[in-house]
């Protein structure tokens, strides 16, 4: 437990200046010491300065704090004389804790009550509460208890995983309730104040102020990270909260934190809740469009290899056979450079792009192919589950009959395959390779043999242009750009 150090506030009193009183018909002397007027009863609020106080008073009473209860069964078996439920049962008191109730005689099962604290608000006279899916995941029972302390319980109404968001309704909602007013993200300038509120370590009631430090931020929470970034003070239990704006609107639900900064919290932009809210309050879940590729970013190297002008566009790595990319013709190669005539500024804004049109709906995609644009249309399928990315594989091959290349790898044939066996420190493919990849493509002509690799290399020897490799790395193919040395 880390110790808390409470600072006593001194007073600190100023002397303004002395002097003797004079009385009313005294007339003034040359020594006389000037009268200091009196310091302000009430400070003024000053011309731009954001009257935080009145804001929280107008947006509190929408804020809600979030208890859920998941039961848990673990074995309970004897432990040097002592039950092992016996050891937890310190958790009985702390919020937020296990909390153990005991099971069978001998050794049962014991019951394990998790509890967790979460934030969200209220969206409607209805009663429906937003918050993220992570704060309810898993739970048997979930407390809703308003800023007034009433209390209710609430049933999960949808949740979508992908953008952490998960909407409930009050049980036996009453009839006078506070509405949060949602805003538009896209609009919110960094630098611009923003106020959170919640139930940070289960003190509820919580007002925190900053200003969005950044946008468009990309943690690698999903396939949709676009999140705001605020210095606005969030903790655990701050999940699921709005982020105000200075119009008392809400511009974002915050999320996550960054365990190794200080001040560096992350909120989902209420403009991407909007979009799906309506399919979670109707069905319970969301429906995304899907092209059926598999994307890589794009990078200096890669885009001159491709013949493009700079970095822009998504890499497709792999697509899928039988997804609307096959049918449309997009080859693993391409560069998706637009959407409907919008430009993909970089990779990860492409599933952003297309998630919002509705399965069956159709698409113009422009890619780049063969150092060409072409539009093609696309008629999208519904998005799946996510699944899980492939593991790395084995290391590799022994290294005997290795070949070295002049991209800095010792390569070997294994199984009609050529596979990288050492990467030179400080070489050309250093960082980009590593031993185990599979190289099966250069300038996308298949190779599989390193003599294919060393004949496809000096075949395609162009002063100052990248070589463009295809990998295999465990389950997942993709493309990388490597500036060979000197004698390529």
């Amino acid at each position: 437990m880390t110790s808390r150090k409470i600072l006593p506030l001194t007073a600190l009193a100023l002397v303004l200046g002395t002097g003797c009183h004079h009385s009313a018909s005294a007339s003034p002397t040359s020594d006389a010491v000037p009268q200091t007027p009196a310091p302000f009863a009430t400070p003024p609020v000053l011309t731009g300065t954001p009257d935080v106080a009145t804001l929280v008073a107008k947006v509190k009473p929408a804020v809600v704090n979030i208890t859920t209860v998941q039961e848990i069964k673990v074995a309970h078996p004897s432990f040097g004389g002592a039950e092992l439920g016996d050891l937890f049962r310190f958790f009985r008191q702390g919020p937020g804790g296990a909390r153990p109730f005991p099971g069978g005689e001998g050794g049962g099962d014991e019951v394990m009550k998790q509890q967790a604290l979460g934030s969200g608000f209220l969206v409607d006279a209805q009663g429906h509460v937003v918050t993220n899916a992570h704060v309810i995941d898993g739970a048997d029972v979930v407390k809703v208890k308003l800023a007034d302390d009433r209390e209710f319980r609430a049933k999960v109404v949808g949740k979508d995983t992908r953008l952490d968001v998960a909407v409930l309704a009050l049980e036996n909602a009453p009839r006078d309730l506070p509405v949060a007013s949602l805003g538009q993200s896209d609009g919110t300038r960094v630098g611009e104040y923003v106020v959170a509120i919640g139930n940070p370590f289960g003190l509820g009631n919580t007002v925190t102020m900053g200003i969005v430090s950044a946008k468009g931020r990309t943690i690698g929470a999903g396939p949709y990270d676009d999140f705001i970034q605020t210095d606005a003070s969030i903790n655990p239990g701050n999940s699921g909260g709005p982020l105000f704006n200075l119009r008392g609107q809400v511009v974002g639900i915050n999320t996550a934190i960054n365990p190794n900064g200080k001040g560096i919290g992350f909120a989902i932009p209420i403009d991407a809740v909007r979009q799906v809210l309506p399919q979670l309050l109707a069905t319970g879940h969301v429906q995304r469009g899907r092209l059926g590729v598999v994307i890589q970013p794009m990078d200096g190297d890669l885009a001159k290899a491709l013949g493009l002008d700079r970095a822009r566009g998504a890499l497709v790595e792999e697509v899928e056979p039988g997804s609307p990319a096959d049918k449309a013709g997009v080859k693993a190669g391409d560069v998706v450079l637009a959407v409907d005539g919008q430009d993909v500024p970089h990779s990860e804004d492409l599933p952003r792009m297309v998630a919002p049109h509705a399965p069956g709906s159709q698409v113009r995609v422009t890619v780049w192919h063969d150092r060409k644009s072409r539009d093609v249309s696309v008629t999208l399928a519904t998005m799946k589950d996510d699944g899980a990315p492939g593991d790395p594989g084995p290391a590799g091959p022994a290294e005997s009959g290795a070949k070295t290349s002049t991209l800095g790898v010792a390569v070997a044939d294994l199984d009609g395959k050529v596979v990288v066996q050492r990467v030179s420190p400080d070489g050309p493919a250093d960082g980009k390779l590593r031993r185990g990849d599979v190289i099966e493509e250069v300038d996308h002509a298949p190779v599989t043999t390193a003599a294919d690799l060393g004949a496809a290399l000096q075949a395609r020897a162009v002063p100052g242009k990248p070589v463009l490799l295809r990998v295999r790395r465990g389950d997942q193919s993709r493309y990388v750009a490597i500036e060979r040395s000197a004698g390529d």
